[in-house]
């Protein structure tokens, strides 16, 4: 046959419309229009269930942040949670969705994925069960195609049980990550079914290896052909490859497919490339699915003598402890609030976290990976023995391997994952049979993914705990620096990493990860403050109901609504160069103290405070603590010199002076040699006469998902924040959006984080705006008593 050009041009175009038709598959959010009853209803999972007085949501959703009925907060000092859930309620929750599938998709496969529920999640469809899952943390699927009306009205329900005390922590309730619903064909990439690795990377070339799982559904054989294209960041086509395999009906093939990427880019804290892998499945010469993971090309390794190597370069882990709650809006897990948490503790120095307890939001380690977090994936802090009586112990045993299942099949392509960490704080780790649970866990990790070493925050670090520390590849050591020395003599091949330190005793977790190899970082309890545990960070241990109102843990480097607080300042300090911060000590303690805390008990930062504005106190001697990273620093008090002082390890990075008040300026000035470095300054704040508004973000996207946080402050002629101000503000918004969540971050406020105000406290409050699904500019009105109002506007396209 004589091949013309006019016949390869059309082969070609036959050739090209084959690869590039591609099937009906979707993956939908499916977080709009559902209806939620707060409390019990019975036979509630029927599709005739009537449910027009039910309230409208959008997911996602948490009705412990919301205000109690007939209250205008969330807290009550008759809480079941009591200190550990910040004194919110949790209870029966009920969700229901009405839904239609066309007809033409009789035939596909359809899925119904949850991110995440806590807890208890008993999930109905037209009347029929699905399944009920326990865990609060792990994301979960049900095949729906075989209950599914295919061109009627369908209806979703999901029963939410968070009852009795069965947290150590805010833990929100209800429906509080996204929900998709998932279309595919029969034969389609199984769910999480594609694992990216890089087993060989140098500056020339990376071996990607991609396994990927294809299922057929089907009812007949099908000859699958699978192509595998990488592509990088600037969406260029880098490598591919392609394989075929014929697959029986209702059963499943595993593609492996080694590529070659040339010059790759490597993943970085410092420069964070993703690459994609897409993933096109042909049955039968149709296609039949396309799948995208992202994925980066980096090196990891672990030993005694480098510590920690990313890309064969050690780093120590600027580390800090994450819960889950993102402040005023609850547990609601946004993609935009993750990701801003990402944001500012990578600003605040940190390279690292540790997800603590439970493993994160999809959109946590999406935030990671594109931003360059490290992070330590987390799977429990309760195994067979509970901590409180209605926990995650009740359900292990018959979950464990599930759950872990499900943590590192969704999340084992994150090259933001450095470690999976299998519990926290085990009890009674010292006995055999605990120990043997660390190694059945740490086995099934290995196991399912052999890239990644296994660790486990564990206290009460002694001689007795070594065979439950054999079981880790890490050895994660909670509130134990001064067992580095001589553990290390004992177990010299042993890697150690603080996976929980004290705020208080930040210079001296630090200067160890200095000072040791085999110490590989640090990781603070905690980075980010919380709802729940409330008051660890100032009355401490042991807790009681007589805590209340306080709410939060106040231990944070960073506080719930995202401002640094002091330890913040000082951490700054020790991990980065030209840095000076000035605080003061109040004449009398910013709160009531507690006699009755324990000697261990010690959460809290110092009582410090960024304020010079003591009024009654002139002339008396105030406490000034400096924190520099400059080799030294003078401090001025309107304009004249209190001398210099050093700062450096030997001073723990501090000077301290006995400062007469006198209102005015207060400067502390960085010094390298005789060069000025940086200037920090308090100035005392005069009669407040303005209101000053800002965003994170003025630009937002109209999908009904997106978030502004915005800051109110109450300020003199000069600008100066009043920090003492606390001052109602009242809030109204126009336009496609609507008022997410307020908060000030104050420790006992029982203010509702829900209605259009909030009082100011250290003079400032925020106000979180999320977009609806129409464009347009959104306006937000502040007012408080006393100054003119001010409008800011946020553009939502």
């Amino acid at each position: 046959m004589k091949i013309t050009a006019k016949l390869l041009f059309a082969l070609f175009l036959i050739s090209t419309t084959a690869i590039q038709a591609q099937s009906n598959n979707s993956a939908d959010l499916f977080d709009d229009n559902w209806l939620f009853y707060r409390g019990a209803a019975q036979r509630a999972e029927d599709s005739a269930f009537n449910d027009s007085k039910w309230r409208h949501v959008n997911l996602p959703h948490d009705w412990s942040i919301e205000d109690l009925p007939g209250k205008n907060s969330p807290f009550s000092i008759d809480a079941v949670s009591q200190v550990n859930g910040g004194f919110t309620e949790g209870g029966i929750g009920w969700y229901r969705k009405s839904f239609t599938v066309p007809a033409a998709q009789q035939g596909k496969t359809l899925f119904i994925q949850f991110d995440g529920v806590y807890m208890n999640a008993e999930v109905y469809l037209n009347g029929k069960r699905l399944g009920k899952h326990p865990y609060g943390y792990t994301s979960f699927w049900y095949d729906i195609s075989d209950r599914v009306r295919f061109g009627g009205n369908n209806v979703l329900a999901v029963k939410v049980s968070n009852l009795g005390e069965n947290s150590r922590w805010y833990s929100g309730s209800g429906i509080y990550r996204h929900v998709w619903l998932k279309t595919v064909d029969p034969v389609h990439v199984a769910q999480w079914g594609t694992s990216i690795t890089t087993p060989l990377v140098n500056a020339v070339s990376a071996t990607v290896n991609a396994k990927t799982t294809v299922q057929n559904q089907g009812n007949s054989a099908s000859e699958i052909t699978l192509i595998t294209r990488v592509i990088n960041f600037r969406g260029i086509e880098t490598a591919r490859t392609e394989s075929k395999q014929a697959i029986q009906p209702k059963g499943s093939y595993v593609f492996n497919h080694d590529i070659t990427v040339k010059s790759p880019e490597l993943w970085s804290t410092q420069s964070p490339s993703l690459y994609t892998a897409v993933t096109e499945v042909y049955s039968n010469g149709q296609s039949a699915d396309k799948s995208e993971t992202k994925f980066g090309i980096r090196t990891i390794s672990f030993d005694d003598v480098h510590g920690f190597r990313l890309n064969g370069q050690t780093l120590k882990l600027k580390g800090g402890c994450v819960h889950h709650d993102n402040g005023p809006l609850g547990a609601k897990a946004y993609d935009r609030a993750e990701e801003r948490r990402v944001e500012i503790l990578k600003a605040s120095g940190y390279n690292a976290i540790r997800c603590a307890h439970n493993p994160p939001s999809p959109a946590f380690l999406d935030a990671c990976d594109k931003l360059g977090m490290l992070v330590i994936d987390e799977a429990f802090d309760i195994w067979g023995e509970g901590k409180n009586p209605y926990d995650y112990h009740l359900y292990f045993d018959e979950w464990w391997q599930r759950d872990l299942q499900s943590m590192l099949l969704r999340d084992r392509n994150h090259p933001s994952i450095i470690m999976w960490s299998i519990g926290n704080e085990i009890p009674n780790r010292d006995k055999p049979e605990v120990a043997g649970v660390a190694k059945m866990l740490a086995d099934y990790v290995r196991k399912t993914d052999p890239t990644r070493p296994v660790t486990c925050g564990v206290n009460g670090i002694e001689e007795n705990k070594d065979p439950f520390l054999s079981a880790l590849d890490i050895a994660g050591y909670n509130y134990a620096r001064d067992k580095y020395e001589s553990e290390h003599k004992r177990v010299p091949n042993r890697i150690m990493m603080a996976t929980e330190s004290l705020p208080l005793e930040a210079f001296e977790y630090w200067m160890a990860v200095i000072d040791h190899p085999w110490v590989i970082g640090d990781f603070v309890w905690t980075s980010y403050d919380y709802i729940g545990e409330a008051s660890i960070g100032w009355l401490g241990y042991w807790q009681k109901q007589s805590f209340f109102p306080w709410n939060l843990a106040y231990c944070g480097d960073i506080d719930i609504c995202g401002w640094k607080r002091p330890q913040s300042f000082y951490r700054d300090v020790l991990w980065k160069e030209d840095q000076v911060s000035v605080f003061v000590k109040p004449p009398t303690p910013s709160y009531e103290t507690n006699p009755d805390k324990v000697d261990w008990s010690h959460w809290e930062w110092h009582d410090v405070v960024a304020d010079w504005n003591w009024p009654g106190n002139e002339n008396k001697p105030l406490e000034v603590e400096v924190y520099s990273s400059c080799p030294q620093v003078e401090l001025f008090l309107n304009g004249k010199s209190l001398g210099r002082k050093p700062s450096n390890r030997s001073t723990k990075f501090t000077a301290i002076w006995q400062v007469p008040y006198q209102a005015g300026t207060l400067k502390a000035v960085g010094y390298n040699g005789k060069r000025q470095v940086t200037v920090s300054e308090l100035r005392t704040a005069n009669t407040p006469v303005q209101m000053k508004i800002s965003a994170d973000r003025t630009q937002i996207k109209a999908d009904g998902q997106d978030l502004s946080y915005i800051t109110v402050e109450l300020a003199d002629a000069n600008g100066t924040r009043d920090p003492k101000a606390e001052n109602l503000v009242q809030f109204e918004i126009e336009g496609p959006g609507t008022i997410a969540g307020v908060g000030n971050a104050n420790p006992i406020s029982v203010e509702s984080y829900q209605q259009p105000q909030r009082k100011l406290w250290q003079g400032r409050c925020q106000v979180i705006i999320k977009s609806a699904k129409q464009a347009g500019p959104i306006t937000l009105r502040a007012n408080t008593a006393g100054v003119e109002p001010v409008n800011i506007v946020i553009q939502s396209k």
